[in-house]
């Protein structure tokens, strides 16, 4: 490892014949000489940049303290290292002048003396020899760390160049995945990244490709870079202050990362595909059974007790119509799908249909645990794109969790942010705007003729559940515990005796804002005098 040039390094050097004019303090001649540079002006300063030997015959130098105290301050604040007077023959000073000197001691600026028969040019060359010595070596140091990380590249994975990498520059460093998740470290010991390293982690991965960061936690020195090419693959942790040598690595080996993420990207496909298969199987039935509808998410590790659907759109008609290729289009969705699948757990997606107004590309759904922060994962991967979020269902009834989501796509169009369902919520502020009377007569209007009618009770809550469950007649029939004609003989029943016709928007509304009425508490139904309905059985987790 090469050493910086040091005050104490040219004092060593016999052919310059450099000596101090006092009893100079060890840590003040440890400074580090970058450059050097002469100057005979009173006010220098302004002229310098930081770490300069600075050297001057003293010509217009001030004699009497005052004026010496305020030169050294100049140079002081200047940012030079040391001053160093030219002495000899025809100069001014054959020797270092003691108002000088005073004010360099009391300022702890070292103050040197250059000899006669040694020109300025001499130690000039001498500081930029030691400094080009310094670069060389650390250019070597990088072409010999790079040779070793792309050895190293061409292994199994990550690690061997993490590992090659922390042992050539003394760094630690981790690759995360997206969500922050520990992908592979240089460390066999390290099994989570650092905790103070979170917000930054976090701050870098919301930026996707377009910078980095870095800061200071505890006294130790953090860096994140962001990994991929076209998009954010992974994040690279650095743990430590690389030197010279290895921050004209980093480049180096964020490139070689990059590369080896986008080999996994492409090596993963035909799991994606597999499981996008899956999930296409799970929604092709109608009403699967539920056993069979839980062991298919079990077997690719979700194993939530209800999920939820979510419907992306990757493209919009505007984007189609300025010129949006559909090659262009149906790359960015399959693109967003596997952005999902990494970071969802089970990795349940696939691209469907097509997007809105018949443009290509389709759109992207997932089936993903109730307890996932959707949003979350929703603004690092699907930033400001029409999203829809289904309420949570149990796992057979998912399909019908993913077409409301899809139902949401065009709210969230409008609203600028992914829109969810919130079972009730729609209902709830109807009936909390609404006065108690008024809503309970618009019950009793159209549910009247079932309360007075044998089996009422029954009918309702066919009815409710039916509803619930988005005219899903096998969950309805599993929810009531009948068998399916059962179900339909009741719903055609109270079809007859309210006039009404399920397959009529209007009449659906009302029927279905009718029992969520009836469900808000108890009623006097209008009509009958008799108690209201009690409320149809909720699926379990409700």
């Amino acid at each position: 490892m090469s050493v910086p040039l040091r005050i104490s390094d040219l004092l060593a050097r016999s052919d310059l014949a450099l000596s101090v004019t006092y009893d100079v303090p060890p840590r003040l001649l440890d400074r580090t000489i970058e450059a050097a540079t002469v100057s005979d002006l009173p006010v220098p300063g302004k002229w310098l940049q930081g770490g300069e030997l600075l050297m001057t015959i003293g010509l217009l130098l001030p004699g009497d303290p005052a004026a010496c105290r305020a030169y050294v301050r100049e140079v002081t604040e200047g940012g030079a290292a040391c001053l160093a007077l030219g002495l000899g023959q025809g100069l001014p000073y054959q020797e270092a002048p003691a108002p000088l000197v005073a004010a360099a001691e009391e300022a702890g600026l070292p103050l040197l003396t250059v000899p006669d028969e040694v020109p300025f040019i001499a130690v000039t060359k001498a500081v930029f020899d030691a400094r080009a010595d310094e670069q060389r070596e650390v250019l070597h140091r990088a072409f010999a760390t790079q040779r070793r990380l792309t050895a190293a590249a061409a292994g199994d994975g990550l690690r061997p160049m993490l590992a090659e990498w922390t042992a050539a520059t003394g760094v630690g460093a981790a690759v995360l995945d997206p969500l922050g998740r520990l992908l592979a470290t240089g460390d066999r010991a390290q099994h989570t990244p650092p905790p103070q390293a979170r917000d930054l982690v976090e701050r870098v991965a919301a930026r996707g490709l377009r910078g980095s960061a870095s800061s200071t936690a505890g006294g130790q020195q953090l860096e994140v870079q962001p990994l991929g090419a076209r998009r954010l693959r992974g994040l690279l942790l650095l743990t430590g202050r690389p030197d010279d040598a290895a921050r004209s690595v980093v480049p180096g080996l964020v490139s070689l990362l990059s590369l080896e993420l986008e080999r996994r990207h492409l090596r993963d496909e035909p799991e994606r595909r597999r499981r996008s298969a899956l999930l296409s199987e799970l929604l092709a039935a109608e009403d699967p059974a539920a056993d069979r509808a839980r062991d298919m998410l079990h077997s690719v590790g979700l194993t939530a007790e209800r999920v939820r659907g979510v419907v992306v759109e990757p493209e919009d008609g505007r984007e189609a119509a300025d010129g949006a290729s559909g090659e262009a289009a149906a790359a960015a969705a399959q693109e967003m799908a596997a952005d999902l699948a990494l970071a969802i757990p089970g990795g349940l997606v696939r691209v469907t249909g097509t997007g809105p107004g018949g443009t290509p590309g389709g759109i992207v759904e997932a089936v993903v645990g109730e307890d996932l922060d959707v949003r979350d994962v929703l603004a690092r991967f699907a930033p400001h794109r029409p999203a829809g979020i289904g309420p949570a269902t149990a796992p057979e009834a998912v399909r019908v969790s993913l077409r409301q989501a899809a139902g949401l796509l065009a709210v969230s169009r409008s609203a600028g942010e992914p829109a969810e369902a919130r079972q009730s919520q729609a209902s709830r502020l109807l009936l909390d705007l609404g006065d108690r009377r008024t809503l309970h007569g618009y019950a009793d209007s159209v549910l009247g003729p079932l309360d007075l009618a044998d089996n009422g009770e029954e009918l309702i809550a066919t009815l409710a559940a039916w509803l619930e469950t988005g005219g899903a007649w096998d969950a309805t029939s599993r929810r009531l515990g009948v068998h399916r004609h059962t179900v339909r003989n009741r719903l055609d029943k109270a079809m007859d005796l309210t006039g009404r016709r399920l397959d009529d928007p209007d009449d659906r509304f009302d029927l279905w804002l009718a029992t969520r009425i009836r469900r808000g508490g108890a009623v006097t139904a209008g009509t009958g005098g008799r108690p209201a309905p009690p409320p149809p059985p909720t699926r379990p987790g409700r």
